[in-house]
């Protein structure tokens, strides 16, 4: 049964995805009156390729809840493969900060995970419902919300704080007009489906001339497959049909697999045409961004739900010091600890790299997720130090 919408709360969180779910449940874990909304419903599935990075699986393992989406039959991985053509790189995960193991679970199991938590830990959830406006102070101040619930009904809720975790669309972030800050240059375009019982051994990342594609086991016994192209190339690989221009795709860049999917049963495909990158300002008075209602980024690096779950906590943190300086300092951390791998992302969606430069690339790649494992790491030492003192 829908709860009863409250007249007050002290953080209205728009949109109950990861980014959101996990900030509510922040939030509601430290004391705060919090209202989780969204126009959807509960444990739909959205688009995703599902993979979490070490600083995504570390925050799920913080926040104890890593043996849910583990009881859900996500299975562990421990090797990540990189193919460059011909060529083929090994990585093993090893354990390190107390992360034994990736996952890539799927959304249906991540987001339900998430929101549950959020209940669990006394957060209002109410799906169906949709923002329709922002209330204001009258210093200008954003002090709540209209919004109406899945019977038509309009209501106005006061609050300290509004949070946008709407997406790539975001209503928050249109109404409080915030500007993009930085943008990307290049895009990829992204078709996908889920194949059973494939051979497949980890993460498999496999670069083309002109292409990409990724194999990642997630729950049920099943492997998402995904190519990518240039969104320049996406008429083109559409026009036939997404079955065949996903087949090719794949033979440009993996021709066993190709082989292996063709062979088999026509699977459902989700398709992204591509969306450059951005930054955006993501605080300003009564309100704040997270996910990719403030940040988004390439999908070629999968590395968009681990940024999303990191940015929940850098937020969480900020909204309960409750000042100006600590939303500021939240944005100033994200867009400091993202600008590197923003940029290597950019550059690796551009295509414009050979299969002998791409290596190095990755590399780099590499090297900007341990910094920002290392960086998260650091934090809560040092924020688990001053709370041991105060």
């Amino acid at each position: 049964m829908q709860p009863k919408l409250p007249a007050t709360v002290d953080v209205i969180v728009v949109g109950a995805r990861c980014a959101g779910a996990a900030t509510a449940m922040l939030l509601a874990r430290a004391g705060r009156r919090v209202l989780l909304i969204d126009r959807g419903e509960y444990g739909t599935d959205i688009l995703s390729t599902h993979a979490l990075m070490r600083g995504g699986v570390l925050q799920l393992a913080r926040w104890n809840l890593l043996d849910r989406i583990i009881a859900a039959g996500t299975p562990p991985v421990t090797v990540t493969t990189f193919h460059l053509g011909s060529e083929k790189l090994r990585v093993d995960i090893k354990p390190k900060y107390g992360v034994a193991a990736l996952y890539a679970p799927r959304r249906t199991v991540l987001d339900r995970v998430l929101v549950d938590a959020a209940a669990e830990a006394g957060a209002t959830v109410c799906y169906g419902t949709r923002l329709m406006a922002l209330s204001h102070a009258s210093n200008g101040a954003v002090d709540g919300a209209f919004v109406q619930d899945r019977t038509g009904h309009a209501f106005h809720i006061t609050a300290k704080y509004v949070v946008g975790a709407d997406g790539l669309h975001s209503t928050v972030a249109d109404i409080v007009g915030a500007p993009v800050l930085q943008t990307g240059r290049h895009r990829t375009a992204v078709l996908y489906g889920y194949w059973p019982d494939l051979p497949v051994d980890g993460f498999n990342w496999h670069y083309g001339a002109t292409s990409a594609a990724g194999v990642i086991p997630t729950n049920g016994g099943e492997t998402l497959v995904f190519a990518g192209v240039p969104s320049a190339r996406w008429s083109e690989t559409i026009a036939a049909g997404r079955f065949e221009g996903f087949v090719r795709i794949l033979r440009e860049t993996v021709p066993a697999l190709a082989d292996t999917i063709s062979a088999r049963a026509e699977r459902p495909l989700s398709g992204f045409g591509g969306r450059t990158g951005y930054l955006r300002q993501s605080w300003g008075p009564g309100w704040a961004l997270v996910g990719d209602a403030g940040y988004f980024k390439d999908p070629l690096t999968a590395h968009g739900i681990t940024d999303a779950l990191r940015d929940a906590e850098l937020l969480a943190d900020a909204i309960v010091d409750d000042t100006p300086s600590a939303l500021a300092e939240y944005q100033r951390c994200r867009d400091q600890w993202s600008e590197g791998l923003f940029e290597v992302t950019d550059r690796i969606a551009s295509f414009g790299w050979t299969l002998d430069t791409v290596g190095g690339l990755l590399e780099r790649l590499s090297r900007e997720m341990a910094d920002d494992v290392k960086r998260m790491v650091e934090r809560v030492s040092v924020r688990a130090a001053v709370t041991a003192t105060a």
